[in-house]
């Protein structure tokens, strides 16, 4: 390479590193709001992908439509949601008001329904590849029975 390119490069790459840091640095502390929108959209997605999973269950059964619902509701309950529930998230505008109650963030039990919440997703993603509609149901009935006891627990009623 020659010098004259060598001038060109080397602070073409030592402005690409920086703003590669700025933006790494700006991901790992998003603001409460960013963390409360990107938390009511998972729970969105999970929503939609249960419903299509309840949709095949009651009605005409497509395997592969269950099994991509299912896959979908088990990468969320595994991506680490959790990180979604950082300090100063308790209360809070996202899409919406979050309608979290302050004891989640203090509870244990918090915890315990997450990691059943988890392990009943992962549950439902190894059924419905089996793709046994009775398994899947019942299955999807734990599934939301998750929801529910977090619900209950730790959502504000409207």
């Amino acid at each position: 390479m020659n010098k004259r390119l060598k001038h060109i490069v080397a602070p073409v790459l030592a402005i690409g590193a920086l703003a590669a840091a700025a933006t790494a640095i700006a991901q790992q502390a998003p603001k409460p709001e960013q963390l409360i929108k990107w938390r009511q959209s998972a729970y969105q997605v999970i929503a939609w992908n249960t419903g299509r999973v309840k949709a095949n269950v009651e009605g005409a059964y497509n395997k592969e439509d269950v099994i991509k619902a299912a896959n979908t509701i088990a990468a969320i309950a595994n991506s680490g949601l959790g990180a979604l529930y950082a300090p100063g998230t308790e209360t809070g505008k996202g899409w919406k008001e979050t309608a979290v109650k302050p004891e989640l963030f203090t509870d244990k039990k918090a915890g315990e329904l997450a990691a059943n919440f988890n392990k009943e997703a992962n549950e439902l993603a190894k059924l419905a590849a089996v793709g046994d509609v009775v398994s899947v149901k019942a299955q999807l009935g734990k599934l939301q029975g998750t929801c529910k006891a977090c619900h209950d627990d730790f959502r504000k009623k409207d």
